[in-house]
């Protein structure tokens, strides 16, 4: 394009979505009705742990309201969204493995009628021994929730780079650590929501608020045993999701069974309740890290030992017992590493991915021992981390860093907040703290192994000038359809309400891999780029022809393709396309994307966490302490994120907002606890404390662009980076605050007090006018 202010990419703008959803047009998986509709309720076992005996709906099928009844019985295949680990039902078949384990479902006429029956439904339990924390998996191995039933253990991971005892020796300070991160829900607005229509021809189709349509298609067609070729998955617009949605859940097969056994729509909707119990929330983990550095800061040796608490089934634990420990080793790390991370199966709601899945954890730890380092040294924090940045090559455990911009990202936040200056300078009850991070650009290998394209798009161009996109990728509320839209516009000249976007319906689009791993704007914007060019290909040599010019010369501006000493003669883009087609026939195209093979490292398990490209993130968040309540205020966060190019500067303000906001909620209120008996604490919007829009703190989001040579237009990831070491960055102001160290989260006024009375009892008996 001639003139660069003329481009969309990179411009400020609105979501092509954000009228939609202001005047309550969209419509979501709920607001869909189709004519019979049913409704199913799920029943759910009350007891942490328990073998089911029998089951019997004499009472509920006497209901006339009651339609179908379907039990494990019905539907006897396992699934699980990693093809080496699927251990769970759809509906419990012999075993139920915590409280709210689904085990029956119940369609009736209406919704009322469908839950009542739930508390009518006659199954008899018989009670087995449970384990309800990591200390108590670790210890009663007779509970046997491990696969071979001999122990409680999902997944051991143990991997060592370079000699990290004789490196710890050799270093002239040496720190340990214990860490403990509280497991968090994801809270979406939209709860868990799907619809199954059997049509009379055979053909299933599931509307659901899933984030991997791709992947519910596979999982339905295997536990259904069913063709895929008669089955269509459609995503509606999703109200949330956060990583809660990324793979198959109960009330998705049970819809659709339920749909063949009565011939009817049958709609299941998650309760606030059951959104809680279902969870695949943040996995709890206990951290143990010792840290070594010579006493110019540089990091020597880093050692960690990590337990982890994923719930009763697998879900994506393999992964994440990866992810802790092979995604910490940017932007900041020691050339000698070594983690054992060990993930536990417990008799609690199953944990699985949330925003920055697996890793949000042990940065928490980290970067609170890096703050540590530098004290002990005498060495400014940012300083320390400046002085250990992993440079644009690889890393310590053999993953490839293609663009880097950590360093600007440090400078950029230190200039800000006025660090220098203002660190340590602000008095007792106010300070400043900073920590950095690093997070992938989508997965380098699909979750099931194959050889074709991670994300694909088509375009169908209309002689009247309008282009549809039909797109694989999930619109979650991150904007993708939005980015979608600005590539291809941009690429041809369109304005922007040129372009729709028709997105996650397996019937229609190409296959992309779905909204998790922040895979969105590398993959689909690639492949989404090489189909918009292949039409520009067309446009360009149409218009080259009826200027009698070479193509090279053609170019592209909005609205008009031009030819270099023939501006005056600018061919419409209209215009350009009726050529096209007169000279190519109906206009179409695809893209796709694949990335580049063998990344990561050569050892087993090492390309878990390889990725085409890394995002790099510098917090520095300003608090105040209250030490006469415990309460901690967020009152300032900067955050520089290095998305290698914003392509929708606005969409990608609204990630780092949102990501930060998320992290500050998980620092002070959040926690997704599990009493002694299996119960939620409190599992609703009231009980489970989530900042509302007057909790939210100042949040300056600071672009960083170190243009990505594999990324489309040089960009990278910016929905998930920017959450990680937001929560590091509160621990280590609270400090420069008070001067306490808090080491588990939630940093909520009890352990803010507990700690500041162990930290100065005779001080702290003062504040509060005793003797």
């Amino acid at each position: 394009m001639s003139d660069r202010d003329e481009r969309l990419v990179g411009k400020r703008g609105r979501r092509g979505d954000l009228t939609r959803k202001v005047r309550g047009e969209t419509r979501y998986t709920d607001d869909i009705k189709l004519p019979r509709m049913l409704h199913a309720k799920l029943v759910r076992c009350p007891h942490p742990h328990a073998r089911i005996t029998q089951v019997d709906a004499t009472r509920v099928l006497a209901d006339p309201n009651v339609v179908a009844v379907i039990t494990g019985r019905d539907l006897p295949r396992r699934f699980g969204i990693i093809p080496w680990t699927p251990d769970e039902y759809p509906l419990a078949l012999e075993t139920a493995r915590f409280v709210g384990d689904a085990v029956a479902a119940i369609a009736a006429l209406d919704e009322r009628s469908a839950d009542e029956a739930t508390r009518r439904l006659d199954i008899t339990y018989e009670v087995l021994p449970h384990a309800l924390s990591l200390d108590e998996a670790e210890r009663k191995v007779e509970v046997g929730l491990g696969a071979n039933r001999k122990d409680n253990v999902s997944k051991r991971v143990d991997l060592s780079f370079g000699d990290v005892d004789a490196a710890l020796a050799a270093s002239d300070v040496v720190l340990e650590g214990e860490y403990y991160f509280e497991g968090t829900a994801h809270a979406p607005i939209e709860t868990h929501c799907a619809i199954a229509q059997y049509a009379g021809d055979g053909l299933l189709t599931v509307w659901s608020s899933t984030q991997v349509p791709h992947y519910l298609h596979r999982e339905l067609s295997r536990v259904l045993a069913v063709s895929p070729a008669r089955i269509r998955v459609i995503q509606p617009p999703v109200g949330g999701a956060f990583g809660g949605k990324s793979e198959p859940f109960a009330l998705e097969f049970a819809a659709a069974k339920l749909a063949m056994v009565t011939g009817r729509p049958v709609k299941i909707l998650y309760t606030r309740e059951e959104e809680f119990y279902a969870h695949r929330g943040r996995h709890p983990m206990a951290m143990r890290y010792v840290v070594g550095a010579t006493k110019d800061g540089s990091l020597t040796a880093v050692d960690a030992k990590t337990r982890i608490d994923g719930g009763a089934y697998s879900s994506f634990g393999l992964v994440t017992t990866y992810y802790s420990g092979q995604l910490l080793t940017l932007p900041s790390f020691a050339p000698n590493y070594r983690f054992s991370s060990v993930r536990y199966f417990t008799n609690k709601p199953p944990c699985g991915p949330k925003r920055g899945h697996g890793s949000v954890q042990p940065r928490f730890a980290f970067e609170c021992m890096l703050d540590r380092i530098a004290e002990q040294i005498a060495m400014d924090p940012i300083e320390l981390r400046r002085k250990n940045a992993v440079g644009a090559d690889s890393t310590v455990n053999g993953f490839r860093v293609t663009s880097n911009g950590y360093l600007e990202c440090l400078a950029r936040v230190e200039e800000a907040s006025g660090w220098k200056e203002r660190r340590g300078k602000l008095g007792r009850g106010r300070g400043l703290g900073v920590a950095s991070s690093a997070y992938i650009s989508g997965t380098n290998y699909p979750i099931y192994p194959n050889e074709m394209p991670q994300s694909a798009v088509q375009l169908k161009v209309d002689r009247s000038g309008v282009v549809t996109v039909f797109n694989g990728a999930s619109e979650i509320g991150q904007g993708t359809d939005t980015l979608m839209a600005t590539l291809v516009a941009d690429e041809l000249g369109l304005d922007l309400g040129a372009v729709r976007v028709v997105s996650a319906d397996s019937d229609l689009c190409p296959v992309d891999l779905g909204a998790y791993s922040s895979r969105g704007t590398f993959m689909n914007g690639n492949a989404c780029i090489a189909a918009a060019r292949e039409i520009r290909q067309k446009l360009v040599q149409a218009v080259a022809a009826k200027l009698e010019v070479a193509p090279r010369d053609v170019f592209v501006s909005r609205g008009f393709l031009c030819a270099v000493g023939k501006e005056n003669e600018a061919v419409p883009v209209t215009e350009a396309i009726v050529l096209a087609e007169s000279r190519f026939g109906t206009l179409g195209a695809t893209g796709w994307y694949k990335s580049p093979p063998k990344l990561g490292g050569d050892y087993r398990g090492g390309t878990i966490g390889a990725s085409p490209a890394y995002s790099f993130t510098a917090h520095v968040a300003e608090v105040t302490v209250d030490e006469r309540t415990g309460v901690v205020e967020v009152v300032k966060v900067w955050c520089a994120h290095d998305c290698g190019k914003a392509l929708c500067p606005t969409l990608v303000d609204g990630q780092i907002e949102g990501s930060v906001y998320m992290g500050i909620a998980e620092a002070l209120l959040e926690e997704h606890v599990i009493d002694n008996r299996g119960l939620h604490r409190g599992p609703n919007l009231l009980d489970y404390r989530i900042p509302t829009s007057l909790d939210v703190p100042d949040i300056a989001s600071i672009l960083v662009e170190s243009h990505d040579p594999e990324g489309p237009h040089g960009a990278k990831e910016a929905g998930e980076g920017p959450l990680h070491s937001s929560i590091p960055a509160v621990a280590n102001a609270i400090y420069d605050a008070v001067g306490i160290r808090l080491d588990r989260l939630p940093f909520s006024p009890g352990r803010v007090l507990a700690a500041l009375r162990a930290e100065r009892p005779e001080a702290r008996r003062t504040a509060l006018g005793g003797t």
